[in-house]
């Protein structure tokens, strides 16, 4: 049952970190009148999706992150040419509503003819040849193209990515970083009210975590036990001076004294060796004495550790950078493992790991490389400088090579996290 709750809560965790910085674009692409045609969390064949409004939401099977598609960005329409037959469908207000591509016959209650000319992003107007007469249909801005089993909704130009200003697409594309920077804030604001402020001068020792396995579970210790005494000797709030008696009382019997609650509890118990490890252990760690944190304490706390977490990162780019191994880089499978063995320490631990790795995540997401957001942001720095946009397609050039890079690098570093898990 444990196990099945570990595995929940770590796909729970990057589910809800990929799901936030996706939001990000997500909403801030909306609120611009860009028409979003997918919401997607992982990539490669959908496991599940339904569809919402304009935008089809899909969970995918490889969970290597997300992406919020936006029409514009790529080339999406099937082109309808002159001469083509195709059937299309009008609403109530006689504006064409549905574009058949092909199954022509199939389709009823239709207009049947050849396009003459076809304008789908600005004029929104189908002129169409109906057994030699020609008429010029209006199209809905939300009309539907449909070829097979796929429907596409059409975009005029206004809907589309490259529409917007520089100013709306930046804000687009940096929301999803800032809504990671946002959520780390919340959740080491949250872990501080878990855990408290330390409190600098403490007059007791209280048990932490207790060891499967080892003389203090097989004695009954529990967390949160309060050590009184051992052997008769006060210990107050010396932890070490309890370490030190303990690895001094290695193959002895030793008694202590604890106050659990209102009760006084006596034990006795042996320590004994650890591979590795001198003197005797009893398989306990302390836990620090705290008191809740106010709401300044929990705002200025919060925002220190954004900033000693944000140094971490910079500093661990540049020894990547410096000292280069493959070793050192953790693929998805090398995360989720560790986040599962942070998992099983307890919510507090997991909260803060969370909080980690959302601050890591939208400070990845800014550098300039090609396909993540920092490169489409420095892309569009050019554009405001120099008053026109880069090539589309040399842009999309590079986006689709540093894409397959990072695909390759993260198949890689997978593969080597397999093994590291296998050879141990």
């Amino acid at each position: 049952m444990e196990m099945v709750q570990v595995v929940f809560l770590t796909v729970l965790m990057f589910f809800v970190l990929v799901t936030v910085h996706e939001w990000g674009h997500y909403y801030f692409a909306k609120r611009a009148g860009i028409l979003v045609r997918e919401f997607a969390i992982g990539f490669g064949p959908k496991l599940f999706s339904y569809k919402h409004g304009e935008t089809q939401f899909t969970l995918r099977l490889l969970p290597f992150g997300g992406y919020a598609r936006m029409a514009g960005e790529d080339p999406e329409m099937i082109e309808i040419g002159p001469g083509q037959t195709i059937a299309i469908r009008l609403g109530q207000d006689n504006k064409v509503k549905n574009i058949y591509l092909d199954a022509l016959d199939t389709r009823r209650n239709v207009i049947r003819g050849e396009a003459q000319h076809t304008d789908l992003e600005n004029a929104l107007q189908i002129r169409l040849d109906v057994d030699g007469e020609v008429t010029t249909y209006e199209v809905h801005p939300q009309a539907m193209m449909i070829s097979g089993s796929q429907q596409t909704q059409i975009a005029p130009k206004n809907r589309q990515f490259g529409s917007k200003t520089v100013g709306q697409r930046s804000l687009a594309i940096v929301a999803g970083p800032v809504m990671n920077f946002l959520l780390a804030f919340v959740l080491f604001a949250i872990h501080l009210q878990m855990v408290g402020i330390p409190i600098e001068n403490p007059t007791y020792v209280k048990i932490g975590e207790v060891s499967k396995g080892m003389p203090a579970e097989e004695a009954g210790l529990q967390k949160g036990d309060i050590v009184e005494s051992i052997n008769g000797e006060q210990i107050g709030a010396d932890y070490k001076g309890m370490v030190a008696l303990i690895a001094a009382s290695k193959g002895k019997e030793m008694k202590w004294v604890l106050q659990r609650g209102d009760q006084t509890i006596n034990v006795t118990l042996i320590p004994r060796s650890m591979e590795g490890e001198e003197g005797g252990k009893v398989g306990i760690t302390s836990e620090l004495q705290s008191r809740k944190a106010g709401i300044g304490e929990t705002f200025t706390g919060a925002g220190k550790e954004m900033g000693n977490w944000t140094k971490t990162i910079f500093i661990s780019f540049k020894q990547l950078i410096n000292q280069f191994n493959m070793d050192d880089i953790g693929g998805p499978v090398r995360t989720f493992h560790m986040t599962g063995q942070i998992a099983k320490q307890g919510i507090e631990y997991l909260t803060y790991w969370a909080a980690i790795l959302s601050l890591y995540l939208g400070i990845f997401n800014l550098l300039p490389v090609p396909a993540l957001d920092g490169s489409r942001l420095a892309f569009l720095g050019v554009e405001a400088l120099r008053g026109k946009p880069v090539d589309p397609s040399r842009e999309g050039m590079v986006h689709f090579v540093g894409f397959a890079l990072i695909f390759l690098l993260m198949l890689v570093v997978t593969y080597n996290d397999i093994l590291r898990l296998i050879t141990g």
